[in-house]
């Protein structure tokens, strides 16, 4: 079956597609460093670095051929954002056109069926009446869809991650199904540690673009990651100061910037002599071993520490906590300064759907669409110590 990738992102829906037996054959972003990463590990998929208002359905029709089975994506959602203080206007808000604009792309493609993924307050926007509007509009696409939505939870689908997402579900109405999603396929969560503990146990500063496994993989989910992979890549500790690497080590498990004492507290930025008075409880949070980390956001290099090393997380683990296998390479600027265009390799991890969670998704909807038996298969096998 083939797929349309909107709003791409990196690829992390693509993956979990593709590891499901879909083929992309179109995708698009507007980010230059996504492009650069989506096309080193999908170089056979034409890729079109627009804003989606900027393409016509009539190009991507001239490049697919045929019309695609299903139609997938993450369109963004400032428009109906909480942070939004005037979203009175929920449909007339210039903001939302981006999600229109998927819509049109639905509408003009009548793919067999679609899937949106966004983030879990989408449901309280407005009390209820934002996902309202959205399920409507694809009701209403063309001849129409049958749509359903859920909140589904990533670690249960063997993601590292207590990661919520909302997928909405769409299949065209002549095809006479209704979405069905896939049902908890973990009851034990791989935690961080199980995740990463294999990784070079590398220092602040530490580490190269590519470095060699030290040891064997522990665990069944390791040896899935690893899978076809002779190297380590993106696995590069950021540069600490001193004054950071002591704040570190006095952070336990669990606590953050918000438990350290005066002397290790936060600087005003211009000022180190003043400390700062505004605290996020997230900054510099050290996880635990022993769970499944929270969400990976865009913003995991300076919010988490690594469960027993004194420094952040590097790109590479981070992506292991989003189940991205370790040959798909990123691409682009590690990190980000403020005047730099494009999202860096951290900010691609942590906006991308996690493959596991896209591929459980996906397998259930190809079973859907195909009319067999609707089991969604593991990808690794609970958590044995394989050595």
């Amino acid at each position: 079956m083939h797929v349309v990738d909107l709003f791409s992102g990196c690829g992390g829906l693509a993956l979990g597609f593709k590891w499901a037996g879909f083929e992309t054959v179109f995708a698009s972003d507007v980010d230059e460093n996504c492009e650069k990463t989506y096309t080193h590990n999908f170089p056979n998929v034409p890729f079109i670095t627009k804003d989606l208002r900027e393409i016509s359905t009539t190009e991507i029709k001239n490049i697919i051929t045929n019309n695609p089975d299903v139609v997938i994506g993450g369109p963004p959602c400032q428009g109906f954002s909480l942070a939004n203080k005037n979203r009175n206007k929920v449909k007339d808000d210039p903001r939302n056109e981006l999600f229109y604009e998927f819509v049109r792309v639905v509408t003009d493609l009548q793919p067999k069926a679609f899937v949106m993924e966004n983030v879990r307050g989408l449901l309280s926007m407005q009390k209820g009446e934002v996902i309202k509007l959205m399920r409507e509009a694809f009701e209403n696409a063309g001849i129409g869809y049958q749509v359903d939505y859920q909140v589904l939870l990533a670690s249960d689908y063997g993601v590292p991650q207590n990661r919520h997402r909302v997928i909405m579900i769409g299949i065209r109405k002549d095809l006479e199904k209704q979405p069905i999603f896939p049902k908890k396929i973990y009851e034990n969560p791989v935690t961080v540690w199980e995740a990463i503990s294999d990784l070079p146990q590398i220092k602040a500063s530490e580490g190269t673009k590519k470095m060699t496994y030290e040891t064997k993989a522990q665990n069944n989910f390791q040896a899935f990651i690893r899978k076809d992979s002779k190297k380590v890549n993106n696995h590069v500790a950021m540069r600490h100061t001193q004054r950071l690497i002591n704040r570190f080590q006095v952070i336990k498990a669990g606590e953050s910037l918000a438990h350290v004492s005066q002397e290790h507290a936060a600087v005003k930025r211009g000022n180190p002599k003043e400390k700062s008075k505004i605290v996020f409880s997230q900054n510099n949070q050290r996880l635990h071993a022993n769970k499944p980390a929270p969400t990976i956001a865009a913003s995991f290099q300076s919010n988490f520490i690594h469960p027993f090393l004194h420094r952040n997380f590097t790109a590479r683990e981070g992506a292991r906590l989003q189940s991205f296998p370790d040959n798909f390479i990123f691409q682009g600027m590690r990190t980000k300064m403020s005047w730099e265009k494009g999202l860096s390799q951290y900010q691609q991890i942590g906006n991308a759907v996690p493959p596991l969670l896209g591929y459980a998704v996906a397998k259930i909807l190809k079973e859907t669409l195909d009319g067999t038996d609707i089991s969604t298969e593991k990808l690794f096998d609970e958590l044995p110590i394989t050595e």
